[in-house]
Parts: C-alpha cells; structure tokens; sequence
C-alpha cells in the first residue's frame, strides 16, 4: 500500500485521459433497441436474488422461529445492502454489459476480469442446471413416470430447450414474462398469510427452537447466504436497460422491499399460526403448512408457485449468464463471435446456447459438490468485485457517478469488510472436495486466461480489439 501514491502520480496523465473517455461514454445516447424498464428488470432481480420464500424453511429448522425472523430481518442489511449498493454505483457508472467483469478489469486489469469471468459464469451456468431439475421434482408429484429414467431425462432436456428458446426470444419479454409470474408465484403465499391471521399466536415467534434439538449455524448462514445473495448479477444486463443511470438504483432498492416482504411475511405467518415441528422445516414445507392451514387446495397452489418461481430463476439466471459472455466479447476476454446476436431478436444467441448446453451436461451428473464448489467461486468473486469498488474509488475519483454511495471511503471499508468477513466464514465451512474442485475450476479459468492471450497473439480468432485497447490503457494506468 505504500506505494499507491506515487503510481498514482506517475500515471496521472493516462488517468486524466481515460476518466475523460469514460465521461464521454457515458454522455452517449443510448441504442433505442434497448427496451429493458424499470418493471420488468425489478422483477429480473428478485428473481436473480429470490423468487419467492421457498427455501427459507431451513432457517427455522437450523435455528427455530426466533433466529429465522431475526436472520431475515437483519441479514439483509449486513449483506444485502452493500452488495446492491455497490451494484448501484458501479452498474450506473460503467454502464455495459458484462456487469462485475467490466469492474475488475477496469480495477486489476484483463487478468482479474477474465478470472471473475470465469468465477461468476461457471457459478451462473451450473445453477442452471438445478431449476428444471426442481420443476421435474414437482411435476412428478402429480406424473409419477418421471420419478426417473428416460422420461425424466426426456423430461429434464424439453424442459430446459423450451425455456432456453422464451430467453431467445426477447429480454423484455422475458422481463415481463418475470413480472407476471412473480405476481403468481407470490400469490398463494398472500393468501396463506392472510388466512394465518385469526391462527397467529405472537408467543410463537419468540421460540428458540424445541428443547433438545442442536444448533445448525452452518445450514443457518448459509440458507440466510443463499437467499439473500446475487443482487449483482442483473449489472450484466445494464447495457439493455432503458438509462441505467436512473433505473438500476430505483430497480435494485424496489427489488429489495419486495424480496424482504417476500421472505418475512409468510415466514411470520406460519411460524405464528402453527405448533413449532422444527424437524419437519426442510425444504417444500411451506405447501404441508398450507394444507394444515387452509386445506390442500392451497398446497397445490403453493407446490404449483414453486414451478413457476423454478421458471423465473432459470430466465433469470440464463439472461444474466448470457449478457455477460456478451459483455466480457465487448472487452476482449473472449472471441467476439461469443457476443453474436440474433438477427431478428437482438438476443446474444450464442450466449444462450452455450449456457444452455452446460447446464444440460450438468444436470445428468451428480453435481452436489460441484454446485457447492461454484458457490464457492461466487465467494471468491464477491470478495474481488468488494476489492474492485474500493479500487476504483480511489483509481478513478473524479468519473462521473450518475449514482455514489454517500458514504466517506473510510465507511465503504467497513461497509465491504462486514459481508467480506462473512464470504471467508462460509468458505472455510467448505469441504476439501469441494476445495479441491473450487481449485480445479479456478486453474481453468486460470488456463482460459492464457489460452485468449495466446488466440490474440495468434490470431487465431478475431476480438473486439477496440474495447480491449481501452481497457488495456485502463489497466496500465494502475
């Protein structure tokens, strides 16, 4: 750190120049194709964060209903908030497709981009593979024959191409299409939790879980970690956003009232309403609570909202994946034609079908560890992208920010090493498989790295050499 300021001083000329392009960039109309709005990309982060209270269960089973409430009252503000908040300002300033990879290569140069690139789009692409599986997991309850074999692969394969092609198809209609089964999805949970009313009981909520059943602090954070994580993954779709400058944080903060009430209202509800049975809070037992509750009427609605929910995280999850390969061709991380766009839907094609690909390879493995192990990389990710925010602050402090998180640089330290201290934690509760393939999957994109550097060399493939020139200035200015 002690030489920080006479780097800075000696590349004070490049820094002028390229804060100078930088605020010229952003004073650029924008293309009119892009059309995503405020409501449908409000609705494309809750499901990038969320998608509904399923999954929650496990808080109260881990820890009882006390520690749930207090969890889902408070998490979000030690790690939800600094991740949307630093989303904010950096979608706003560097407003490209790309997202969290533009961040890092503007912050530590093209090796550091590359590596987030890899870090973040292997954890992304593999997540795929887990929503089908859900949807396949739910529709076997009422179709038993894809309980296993052939027809659930045939099952798991139709299932993924038909939602791969709704992404082709159109980000605002995907958009949209996130909107309306939001409101779906939800809907069941707002009548479970206005039927609860006359049943609540508030001692209910004060319960430390029942006598003699241990503390699961793992399965407690993590759960609190996983449902409350992600918020910066709509950032790659920020060059399809009609003016991000003003969307993203209105986007981001509506978002995240939605999410909350979406996590705390029917958690309230039900922990109220019924005995505490902490053995039974595993996953899907919000649509048993709706049977007790109201009947199995509303089970089925519940179990129905769940594949919709299951449905809205894929699209989700495949346009965020699918704009960042895009926005990583535009920096030269990767061959352009990886960024080719369709013709007739101006959707990043390749893009969408090489995620869809893996997922599919995946999704007929045995990936538990491997999805720990990507989630593991999403840590390593965070912590980066945390150091990049930092950086750029004092890299680039006189860029313009349509939108700057109004604190002191002292207090964006605190704010980033408070959910930073948390990623280590939940790291080190990793197993040494999952180290070890964490490991594997970081040498490859280690590899990737140099492999494109020796394509450009090479020039075996063609990259967008503009944009890589750029930024390459950018990375020199360090």
């Amino acid at each position: 750190m002690g030489g920080d300021s006479a780097s800075a001083d000696s590349s004070s000329p490049s820094q002028s120049l390229l804060e100078d392009e930088e605020q010229q960039l952003q004073s650029q109309p924008s293309n009119p194709s892009k059309k995503l709005a405020l409501i449908p990309l409000i609705f494309l982060i809750y499901f990038e964060v969320a998608g509904g209270p399923y999954g929650e269960e496990l808080a109260v089973g881990a820890a009882g209903p006390l520690l749930a409430i207090l969890g889902f009252l408070v998490f979000p503000f030690i790690w939800s908030m600094p991740e949307a908040l630093v989303t904010a300002e950096l979608a706003t300033t560097f407003p490209g497709n790309g997202g969290f990879v533009i961040w890092a290569h503007k912050a530590f140069g093209p090796f550091w981009g590359s590596l987030m690139g890899s870090w973040k789009l292997l954890s992304g692409v593999i997540n795929l593979a887990s929503y089908p599986a859900l949807c396949i997991d739910y529709l076997k309850l009422v179709f038993p024959v894809f309980s296993s074999g052939i027809p659930r692969m045939l099952a798991n394969f139709s299932i993924t191409l038909l939602l791969s092609f709704l992404n082709y198809s159109g980000l605002s209609i995907v958009g949209y299409t996130a909107f309306c089964l939001g409101i779906v999805s939800l809907c069941p949970f707002l009548v479970l939790s206005v039927i609860s009313i006359p049943k609540i009981d508030p001692k209910r909520w004060v319960s430390l879980g029942q006598e003699g059943v241990p503390k699961d602090w793992n399965l407690f954070f993590n759960t609190l970690f996983w449902n409350l994580n992600f918020w910066d993954n709509a950032s790659t779709l920020a060059g399809e956003v009609e003016q991000p400058q003003k969307t993203f944080p209105v986007a981001l903060f509506s978002a995240g009232i939605l999410t909350c009430l979406a996590y705390l209202i029917p958690l309230l509800a039900t922990t109220g309403a019924t005995p505490l049975d902490q053995g039974s809070w595993t996953d899907g037992h919000f649509a048993d609570l709706a049977a007790m509750i109201a009947g199995k009427w509303l089970k089925y609605w519940v179990e129905i909202g769940a594949v919709l929910s299951a449905v809205g995280l894929y699209e989700a999850q495949l346009s965020s994946c699918a704009y960042q390969i895009i926005g990583m061709a535009d920096i030269g991380a990767v061959p352009r034609v990886l960024g080719t766009r369709s013709k007739w839907f101006d959707t990043p094609w390749i893009g969408i079908l090489v995620s869809t690909l893996v997922a599919l390879a995946v999704s007929y493995m045995d990936f538990t560890n491997i999805i720990s192990s990507v989630n593991f990389l999403y840590s390593l990710g965070m912590l980066l992208e945390f150091a990049s925010f930092l950086w750029l602050r004092k890299k680039m402090p006189n860029v313009k920010r349509p939108y700057k998180v109004p604190l002191p640089f002292p207090w964006l330290v605190v704010m980033c090493l408070v959910p930073s201290v948390f990623l280590v934690y939940v790291m080190t509760a990793a197993t040494k498989t999952v180290f070890w393939i964490s490991a594997l999957l970081t040498l490859f994109g280690v590899v990737w790295y140099f492999l494109m550097k020796l394509c450009k060399v090479k020039r075996w493939v063609l990259f967008d050499s503009s944009e890589e020139n750029e930024l390459n200035r950018a990375g020199n200015c360090q």
